[in-house]
Order: C-alpha cells, then structure tokens, then sequence
C-alpha cells in the first residue's frame, strides 16, 4: 500500500478510501496485528502508522465504510462462524432449547 496525499483540507483521493476499505475487509492478522477485528481506531492508527496518510479522523473512517450497501468487513465478524466445530457446539444448546440431551428427551424436571 502506498502513501496517498490529501487533495485538498478534509478531502481525501479515492485511492485511498479503496485502500482503507481493502484494509478493513481483510483480518488484522494479516498484517500482524494483535487484532480479532478492526476497529474504526485500528484502522485510523494503522494507516498512519504504515504511511498510507499523515492523519485521519475515526469518523473519516467509519463514514467511508458506513456509505457502502455490502460490507464485506462485517463478514467475518459476526454473521458467519469461523470456528470449524461450531455447528456441533451450537447444537448442543439448541438441543437443550428442545428439551433434548444426550439424544433423549428431559423429564418434566429436568
């Protein structure tokens, strides 16, 4: 990622929002930060950190990432599991939310 210049006070080249929104689609592990999930903060101190711009607000950031109808960075966040035992985990609660364990069916006092 190369560093992008302001073209002028509060606005940036569209370079650079592509860049960022890049960034906040991919994990922090990937860049070998200590992350689960960027954050709008993440992402502000990382790009000036690495040289993509001098400064940048938060609420650059969140603004450019909330125009957008997809957001894929919400992805792998939340919506779809990445743990790969999570369908038998979940089962097991949702077992129990039908009165199962085991396989067999709770008593009235169980």
């Amino acid at each position: 990622m190369k560093g992008s210049a302001r073209v002028g006070p509060g606005f940036f080249p569209p370079e650079l929002v592509v860049q960022i929104k890049a960034l906040a689609c991919e994990l922090p592990s990937a860049y070998q930060q200590p992350l689960s999930r960027w954050s709008v903060s993440d992402l502000s101190r990382y790009a000036q950190r690495c040289g993509l711009v001098a400064t940048i607000s938060q609420s650059t950031i969140w603004r450019w990432l909330n125009q957008d109808a997809i957001r894929p960075w919400r992805y792998r966040c939340w919506i779809f599991p990445r743990d790969p035992l999570f369908a038998p985990k979940a089962g097991r609660v949702l077992d129990l939310y039908h009165r199962i364990w085991d396989g067999q069916p709770l008593g009235e006092q169980e």
